[in-house]
């Protein structure tokens, strides 16, 4: 069984087809990165994946579930965590406590025992800390915890909303273009980071820009166009594959 399965989806808005009968799949353990030119629908797809846009026709399966008219909050409870293509952090809040925002799928304290500040409710709290102090620590942000968010850099914030999304404890990661506005340093870390992720047991479903990175970490690549499935297949394919170098870089 796939960890996710696309079947036959459709988005329209209005009398613009956005994403047009699209079928996949993606396995567990892997890096499954989604390219295409610009107003190919790769965001647009994470949003229907996400149920943010409800599709137009298909299904989506995650482990067997169908989740297609799942709300987000429960598709995120199944095991789907994402990061978005304009970083979405708290600045009002320190650098923990952004992550902590992330366990809140894992706490179960209702809104009575938490104004009576009764013992499981402070037992919670702890186990809350820890889990966003260990996501920190993961992503290598832990010497951060206690500083405020909008004091950090932009490259240290793409981590940030990594490390919140992992904090939900997901099977599944969405990462919307996470290289965007990253130098070469930061660039390579991320990679590195992206392996230690899929090493740990999730897997990674990402849309990115930057070539050089999508070639190193995927093992899978899917190309879209105009909202259609143009090209599959791993990475050394795709570089060669003729319709997705003329897709980018146009023909004669």
């Amino acid at each position: 069984m796939p960890l996710l399965e696309v079947k036959n989806i459709e988005k329209r808005f209005g009398g613009l087809k956005a994403i047009s009968n699209l079928s996949f799949t993606v396995e567990e353990n892997v890096v499954f990165s989604i390219i295409g030119p610009n107003g190919a629908g790769k965001t647009t797809l994470f949003n229907v994946l996400t149920n943010i846009y409800k599709p137009t026709s298909g299904s989506i399966f995650f482990r067997g579930t169908e989740i297609t008219n799942l709300p987000p909050f429960r598709i995120a409870r199944l095991g789907v965590s994402r990061t978005f293509q304009n970083l979405q952090v708290f600045l009002n809040m320190n650098t923990l406590e952004n992550v902590m925002v992330g366990c809140h799928l894992r706490s179960k304290s209702g809104l009575i025992a938490s104004a009576l500040r009764l013992p499981s409710v402070i037992r919670e709290e702890k186990q809350v800390r820890a889990m966003a102090l260990e996501a920190l620590e993961f992503c290598g942000l832990d010497e951060f915890a206690n500083r405020p968010a909008s004091s950090l850099p932009y490259g240290i914030l793409k981590k940030l909303e990594i490390a919140r999304s992992l904090a939900a404890k997901p099977k599944l990661l969405l990462m919307d273009e996470p290289a965007a506005g990253l130098n070469d340093t930061e660039t390579a870390e991320l990679c590195q980071l992206i392996k230690r992720i899929r090493d740990s047991g999730i897997t990674v479903v990402l849309v990115e820009h930057n070539m050089s990175l999508v070639m190193e970490i995927s093992q899978e690549v899917l190309v879209l166009n105009y909202g259609q499935l143009l090209a599959q297949g791993p990475p050394g394919e795709i570089q060669k594959n003729p319709e997705v170098i003329a897709a980018y870089l146009g023909e004669e």
